[in-house]
């Protein structure tokens, strides 16, 4: 039975939250998150090679265009995923999941965006780019609050949708954490377009560390986890990724990564679940939070009016 899909009887006010969402998601398509931007500048101004600048020159000019065309920057437009922290209190909590489906399935006419939604098993693609569970929706429910704080992220087949995740026995260490991530990062990183951002997760089961590893991509390039040993780890997993030499897209160079962040939480005593996620330089996540008034600020975005 194919895929069917009909725009949902939405309220006054979801209408009013699902259009502002169309629009942000077809600017997080074109336009990197500001953090993004400033490390992308940062690292091209490390390498000194030829090709290595006129790949970063191609980079600048690529946002520039799709900016100026309001074209998305990338082909793969990613599989929609939303990272929801929102208060019991929100006005529109019983009408959000569809009101994301909404969003996604009109942005990407209005972007547009490519169509990247695949029944499985039944191997037809929706034309649509929303199917059975897509977009993917993460929800935390946070107190009693009013509010709701999204990620908006993009999830590309070349970069986030290939992770890799392992539950390690605790003879293995954190010694283990580090080996398994330079082992896929030494097999699979070039996969995605370097420079990467590199997410780690660490949990107590590989489904535990998988989500970790992805909400480790919402965190800012620069950022520091405020653990001491995980920031410790951060940066010599930073080190040990740049030497293998990836530089931008994969021609070489002294920079593989804008950044390693890892998010760990607690863990059985028996098991260390660890999961691995990679960003590509055309990381396009974005964040929007919304009083119950629905007035909006978008921090990754700034000077960006909907």
């Amino acid at each position: 039975m194919k895929y069917t899909y009909e725009e949902k009887a939405l309220s006054e006010e979801a209408i009013k939250m699902r259009d502002i969402l169309m629009e942000y998601i077809a600017v997080v398509g074109r336009r990197l998150p500001d953090d993004v931007t400033e490390k992308l500048d940062e690292l091209s101004k490390i390498e000194v090679e030829p090709l290595q600048q006129l790949v970063y020159d191609t980079m600048r000019e690529n946002q520039m265009l799709a900016e100026e065309l309001k074209r998305p920057s990338c082909q793969d437009t990613g599989a929609l995923q939303f990272f929801i922290k929102c208060g019991s209190k929100f006005p529109l909590l019983a009408e959000l999941n569809d009101i994301l489906k909404d969003a996604v399935y009109l942005a990407t006419k209005k972007a547009p965006l490519r169509h990247n939604a695949v029944e499985t098993f039944d191997e037809y693609n929706t034309g649509l780019n929303i199917g059975t569970g897509l977009p993917s929706v993460f929800m935390e429910i946070d107190g009693d609050g009013d509010g709701v704080e999204m990620y908006v992220y993009m999830a590309g087949g070349g970069c986030s949708l290939p992770g890799a995740a392992k539950v390690l026995m605790p003879g293995e260490g954190y010694e283990g954490v580090v080996k398994f991530v330079m082992d896929q990062m030494t097999s699979y990183g070039i996969n995605a377009c370097p420079p990467l951002l590199v997410g780690i997760g660490i949990g107590t089961s590989v489904e535990a560390a998988a989500m970790n590893s992805k909400l480790a991509l919402m965190r800012e390039v620069s950022s520091e986890s405020p653990n001491e040993n995980a920031a410790k780890m951060e940066h010599l997993l930073e080190d040990g990724i740049n030497n293998i030499g990836l530089g931008p897209q994969g021609f070489g160079g002294k920079k593989s990564v804008m950044g390693v962040n890892i998010i760990n939480t607690g863990r059985h005593p028996s098991v260390i679940g660890v999961a691995i996620n990679t960003g590509c330089w055309s990381h396009r996540r974005g964040k929007i939070v919304f009083d119950s008034q629905l007035n909006y600020t978008l921090p990754l975005h700034k000077g960006v009016e909907l």
